[in-house]
């Protein structure tokens, strides 16, 4: 049976998922209306990042006056690889792969946590969590569908896969540094270090404001660019802030396996909001994927029986 807090975990990283989902097509229609991926990126994670320092002010305040010492290198690095490198990484990727293929390459984040956590930390990880991710990644080739404009790069190769490296590291970094610091200071820091390490690349002094104010159109809706990146920053908001949080609840190598759930949502969004056809494949693929998101939360009630059991064992010794 699993836990309160185990499924609390599931249900904020299912969540956050969402969240992550559906800003693809907030994102592209800003894109289309000329701005570079890049500099909708910067523009996603500043809107993030003065949302934080507004919501964080206050713990921030009172955890420095209490004398509390925060992991400021911890802090720093987690904005550099799991905010601000790991989108870099994915838009050098996308430049040079077919983007299916990038977007793979990039979610074998999960894959990297599990091995980190079962070689180096040598944890037993539970083995519906293993088989929920392996699982997921093949419902993901199929959703992507790598068999079509396969093209390999040596340059994009080692980019995706260097976004998978920080892809991991926002769920291994988040797990620990969740437990030490308030998720709205982790957030204020991360996000205004991710900012400030994207603006050479975003070149925002060059950036052409007036494509925001430009008519765009999302679910056959007609809006503006603004509105658009504005959706975009709160969906990004709620994303890492309920990620992070489901992270003080479950391990990273289960909140990867569900974290898989944004592929499927992310092409369904992009069906309802663009128009975007999905394929058969693509929606056989994304039944895998979903299997694959319930086999990995299916570790946490493994875990928490495993506990049990441990328990039990130990009070009958006694």
């Amino acid at each position: 049976m699993t836990s309160p807090r185990a499924a609390l975990g599931v249900s904020l990283v299912l969540a956050a998922s969402l969240f992550f989902g559906v800003c693809g097509p907030f994102g592209k229609v800003v894109i289309q209306a000329g701005l570079t991926p890049i500099q909708v990126t910067w523009l996603r994670i500043c809107g993030v990042g003065l949302l934080a320092l507004a919501v964080a002010a206050v713990p921030l305040v009172r955890t420095l006056r209490g004398g509390t010492r925060l992991p400021w290198g911890a802090l720093a690095l987690f904005g550099l690889t799991a905010i601000a490198a790991v989108q870099a990484f994915y838009f050098i990727a996308v430049e040079r792969l077919p983007v299916g293929i990038a977007l793979l390459l990039e979610f074998m984040g999960p894959i990297v946590v599990a091995a980190w956590v079962r070689f180096v930390r040598r944890t037993v990880l539970p083995r519906s969590a293993v088989i929920g991710v392996l699982l997921s990644i093949v419902g993901l080739c199929i959703v992507v569908e790598v068999w079509s404009g396969l093209r390999l790069d040596a340059v994009g190769l080692i980019a995706g896969s260097a976004a998978a490296a920080c892809q991991a590291t926002y769920f291994l970094s988040g797990e620990k540094l969740t437990a030490r610091v308030d998720v709205r200071v982790l957030l204020a820091v991360g996000f205004a270090v991710g900012a400030a390490v994207l603006a050479p690349l975003a070149a925002p002094w060059a950036l052409d404001w007036a494509a925001l104010s430009s008519q765009v159109v999302l679910g056959g809706i007609a809006t503006t660019g603004w509105v658009s990146v504005s959706a975009l920053v709160l969906c990004t908001a709620a994303a890492y802030g309920l990620g992070l949080s489901g992270l003080r609840f479950v391990s990273a190598p289960v909140a990867g396996g569900i974290g898989y759930a944004e592929v499927v949502i992310a092409s369904l969004a992009a069906w309802a909001l663009l128009g975007e056809a999905l394929t058969v494949p693509q929606i056989v693929g994304g039944l895998v994927v979903i299997a694959g998101v319930f086999t990995a939360q299916r570790a946490v009630s493994a875990k928490r029986s495993d506990a049990e059991e441990a328990e039990a064992a130990a009070v009958t010794k006694v």
